[in-house]
Formats: structure tokens, C-alpha cells, sequence
């Protein structure tokens, strides 16, 4: 016997069969135990949804002896006919290959004579949008006044290209894409009839291919079946179909949540060596972080077009991500995969967008902005209780930046001895009064957690770097102009080569103080300083006292700035 591919096989008999399209199919089956039969059905809808099978349906139900419930037997006679395409009096017309107006005439002839023994004589026209202008007008008053024993039944992928004659003279019925649960469901009962092993995640990927056509979904399974045999599984299937492989845009994730550039170069050159294409990978990921967006806004996965399995990962990725983040990174992918098309080396500008995803710079809500200020009001009342916050209409004492009274805002700045590096002095180079006053101020000092040694946050002043470049390569490109000085009463001195410096890094302090103390764990206030100038850039660096003044002159060379 000659084989028969899956669609045709298992092709839809009665109304009950057909997936996904009940609206079409309830109103047709009871249009027919009314009576209530039209002379011009038009039905539109993407391909392979069953808009031609629904029309061989419905051309056995209404010539059919043995109707039920506006179901045809299928088992007669006159059933088989038509179902093996025998039938005289059921003609289909292929609209594309029959469209001009000579073969709308011969059509026009053959509907004067009366069907051979059926009750009525079906005209089935595919592709109908595919005729001439001049087709359409010659169906016109044919399609308008049809004998009692015709019916036509047009359909088309293309709606809009049909004439508004020609649509007002028929009843029309719009087929939707056919979901992909129900696309799963249906490969699932063919699966177990024809005894072919499949897995779940297969399944998924076959529907999302058929992309709503039940047809191409299952032409898809016939292919992936010749190549599997009779077991199916998932690994096969994305080799079968050259699909990317979905753990790739999950690792991809994971190296934008941990910012690792060289992982996501690595990836890149991953989907080149494996022959992806860039377009289709971005493409994948798109999908990836739209179905995270979907989580992310929904708190649920039912949303998503994915297995079980799949869905609750993307419960829980979700969760590690901002909603206007995704937004961002759903967006400078739709863009790459536009401006791709256009660039002379696709590889490099894939290479450049991997790069921008794992370093975008993670979005702040306001709501957090606020916790954050409250936070350091509290500890700054926990400090000082008898500091008070300033409301419209009422006094406050001036911020201080949550330091301790004697703090350099209103004590001298001085440096210690031993905490300016590379000085080359030795025990007693300060005067003593300089040495009399950093003692007492060093025994003021207050630290959060633990007191840190202004050696020990230069030694690992390149650990601080590496940590703020992996959270935020903006400030990274700042703070690597910079070096520390020295540290006053829990003060961090850092010196910068010029004011632009200053003026471009002073936005991110408060992001800094916090980067030290959670790397460095110091608990320290940042200020800036030119090197080689005794001059500071903020209020603190108003009370420099003398000695400090003469000290920096003798080491650097420093001179006054009026």
C-alpha cells in the first residue's frame, strides 16, 4: 500500500475532529440539523488550519444518507466518494492554477447541469484570492444566484485580496492559528496510534515549529519520525531541525545576571563553531526573554510555550531579574537583529551585542532609591538621636554625610604619617603637632564592621576595580583614574588628576562608599583630592591645617592655588 504522509492519513472525517476551530464547526453542524444550509461560505485563516478539510466535511454532511447530529457517516457510499476525491458532483478548483476567466465560464456552464445522484453539487475553490478581477466579475451573479443545488465554498489565506463583491455575497467564517496545547495534544494521540515514542519536550518543539499550522506541525513530525525511527527524543530533535539549542540562551541568562564578559564571548564563538545562524540565535533569544518578561509581570509560566520542566526555570529566573531590565535586554536584542541584516561582518557586531547584554547596567526604581535614604536617615538618627529631619516647614541640622561630629567637615584634614604611600619619609617627618592630632583623631574613628588599615585597601584597591566593573563598567571607567591617598577619621582621600575627573566621579559616591565597604569591608566616607595639590574639592578640604599644607609642598611639590 502506498504510504501516506501523517496530514493525509490522519486528516480530520467529522466536524468533532477538527482542532481548534469549534466556532466554525458547531455553527456548520448546526446549520445542517436546521436546515439552514447557505448557497456561499467563504473561509479565511492561515495555512494548514483546516479550512479545505472543514469544506470535505461539510460536503459530506449535507449529501449524506445517514447524517447524525450534523455528522456524515462516513461509511457509506456516498461518504467514501467523497472522501477518496471520486465524486462528480464535488468539484475543488485550484484558485491559483484555474484563475483567469475561461475557466470561471467553464465553471459557470457546468453549474447549470444538475449533481449526477448526490443531493447537492459542492464547488470548492482554494486560494480564491488567486483569480483575476475579471474571474471575479464573471463568478459575480453565479456566486449571487446559485441553483438550489449548488454551494459553493471558497477559501483563502488572504482575505483582504477578495473582492467586496464577491465577500458580500457569501457567509464568511475566519479560522484561527491553532494553539499550541491543542497542536501537543493532537501529536501526542498520533504519536500513540502510529506506537512512536516521544518525549514531552519534543512534542513542544515540533508545535512551536508548526508556529499555529496543524499541518506543518505535522509534517514536521513526519520528518523528525524518519529520522528518529520510533523513539524521539529532544536532543535528536533540535539536531534533526538545526535549532538552537534552548540551554543556550538559559546560559546566556545566567552570564548577563553574573555580568561575564568572557563567558558571553565564549558563547558567541560557541553558536559560530555549532553553525548557528546569529539572527536565528537572537531570534531564540528574544523568545527567551519575552517568556522571562511574561513571568516576570504574570508571577506565573502558564503563559509560556514551553514543557513543564521549562516553565518552572523560568519561574525561577525570573524572580533574579527587574521587569524594565528584561524590557531593556528584550530590546537591544529586536534591535541587533535588525541591524545585523545590514553589517559586512555579522559575527562581530553578534560578539558586540552578547558584550552589551551582559554589561548593561542594571535598572533602579525609585522605590529603592527611597529605601535607601530612608535607611541611611535611620542610621544617621541611630548616630546623632539628636539630629532631626527636615520637613516643609521645619529645621534641620545640616547633613553631614552620617559622620561623627569631628569628622573633617569640621576638623582639620590631616593625613596620617604612615598613610600616604610611596612618600619615602621616615618616623617623625610631621611635626609633632600634626603627629599630637592625627592620634586624636585616628581614636575617633568609626568603622561599621571591621577597621581596615589604609595599607590593606591599597593592596586590594584592584579587587575594589574588578567588583565595580562587573556591577557597573560606568563607574569602573572613572574610578580607575583614581588613586587613594590616605584616610582621616573614617575618611577615604582619593586623588584624581584634574577637576573633570572630580566633577564625572562625584555622582557615583555614595555607590563607591558602598562598593568598599561591601569588597574592602570598610566603613568609610569618600572625598576627592587633586594629587599634588593640597587643594580639597568639597567641605571637608576646608580646614587644612598648616603642617599638612607644608608636608604636602616638601613630598609632591604642591603648590597654592588662590
Amino acid at each position: 500500500m502506498t504510504y501516506l504522509v501523517t496530514a493525509r492519513k490522519w486528516r480530520p472525517m467529522r466536524f468533532d475532529e477538527v482542532t481548534a476551530q469549534e466556532l466554525v464547526t458547531v455553527t456548520m453542524k448546526n446549520a445542517i440539523v436546521q436546515n439552514r444550509i447557505a448557497h456561499a461560505y467563504l473561509f479565511s485563516g492561515p495555512s494548514g488550519v483546516g479550512k479545505t478539510t472543514t469544506a470535505r466535511i461539510l460536503a459530506k454532511a449535507i449529501n449524506c444518507p445517514n447524517v447524525k447530529d450534523g455528522e456524515p457517516c462516513n461509511d457509506c457510499d456516498v461518504c467514501r466518494e467523497i472522501t477518496e476525491g471520486r465524486s462528480l458532483d464535488v468539484i475543488e478548483i485550484d484558485g491559483a492554477s484555474n484563475r483567469g476567466i475561461d475557466e470561471i465560464r467553464d465553471l459557470r456552464e457546468s453549474v447549470r447541469y444538475a449533481p449526477s445522484h448526490l443531493r447537492y453539487k459542492v464547488y470548492i475553490i482554494d486560494e480564491v484570492h488567486m483569480l483575476t478581477k475579471e474571474a471575479f466579475n464573471a463568478l459575480l451573479k453565479t456566486l449571487e444566484e446559485p441553483p438550489e443545488y449548488a454551494l459553493f465554498i471558497l477559501a483563502t489565506t488572504e482575505p483582504h485580496k477578495v473582492l467586496p463583491t464577491i465577500l458580500t455575497r457569501c457567509q464568511r467564517f475566519d479560522f484561527k492559528r491553532i494553539e499550541i496545547d491543542k497542536i501537543i495534544e493532537r501529536l501526542r494521540f498520533i504519536a500513540k496510534q502510529e506506537k512512536i515514542s516521544v518525549d514531552e519536550e519534543s512534542l513542544v518543539t515540533i508545535a512551536k515549529k508548526g508556529d499555529g499550522s496543524m499541518r506543518d506541525a505535522l509534517s514536521i513530525f513526519d520528518q523528525v519520525a524518519a529520522f528518529c525511527g520510533g523513539d524521539i527524543k529532544h536532543e535528536v530533535v533540535v539536531s534533526a531541525l538545526s535549532l538552537v539549542d534552548s540551554e543556550l540562551f538559559f546560559k546566556m541568562t545566567d552570564l548577563i545576571e553574573t555580568n561575564d564578559s568572557k563567558g558571553a564571548v565564549e558563547l558567541a564563538a560557541q553558536v559560530i563553531e555549532r553553525g548557528y545562524d546569529a539572527i536565528d540565535f537572537l531570534a531564540g533569544l528574544s523568545e527567551h526573554l519575552r517568556n522571562l518578561l511574561i513571568v516576570a509581570t504574570t508571577g506565573i509560566a502558564d503563559l509560556v510555550e514551553a514543557s513543564a520542566e521549562y516553565r518552572k526555570r523560568y519561574v525561577e529566573i525570573a524572580a533574579k531579574f527587574d521587569k524594565m531590565d528584561l524590557l531593556r535586554l528584550l530590546k537591544l536584542t529586536s534591535e541587533a537583529m535588525q541591524q545585523i541584516k545590514y553589517v559586512s561582518q555579522p559575527r562581530i557586531k553578534f560578539e558586540m551585542t552578547l558584550l552589551q547584554l551582559v554589561n548593561m547596567e542594571r535598572a533602579v526604581r525609585i522605590q529603592d532609591l527611597m529605601m535607601q535614604v530612608d535607611e541611611l536617615k535611620k542610621k544617621l538618627n541611630e548616630h546623632d538621636p539628636g539630629q532631626r529631619q527636615s520637613f516643609p516647614g521645619g529645621t534641620a541640622k545640616p547633613d553631614n554625610g552620617g559622620l561623627p561630629d569631628d569628622s573633617p567637615r569640621k576638623s582639620a584634614a590631616v593625613l596620617t604619617q604612615n598613610k600616604l604611600p610611596n612618600a619615602g619619609r621616615q618616623a617623625g617627618k610631621l611635626p609633632d603637632d600634626a603627629s599630637s592630632q592625627t592620634r586624636t583623631s585616628e581614636s575617633k574613628a568609626t568603622y561599621a564592621t571591621s577597621e581596615s588599615s589604609f595599607q590593606e585597601i591599597t593592596v586590594r584597591w584592584d579587587e575594589l576595580l574588578l567588583a565595580v566593573r562587573k556591577e557597573r563598567i560606568g563607574v569602573w571607567s572613572q574610578l580607575i583614574n583614581l588613586k587613594p591617598l590616605g584616610t582621616r577619621n573614617g575618611w577615604l582621600l582619593l586623588g584624581a588628576p584634574n577637576e573633570v575627573v572630580i566633577g564625572m566621579t562625584k555622582p557615583y559616591k555614595t555607590y563607591i562608599q558602598d562598593a568598599i565597604h561591601r569588597v574592602l569591608g570598610a566603613r568609610v566616607a569618600v572625598d576627592f583630592i587633586i594629587n599634588n595639590s593640597e587643594e580639597r574639592t568639597g567641605e571637608p578640604g576646608a580646614g587644612v591645617d598648616d603642617s599638612l599644607v607644608q608636608f604636602l609642598k616638601d613630598e609632591f611639590g604642591a603648590e597654592p592655588i588662590d
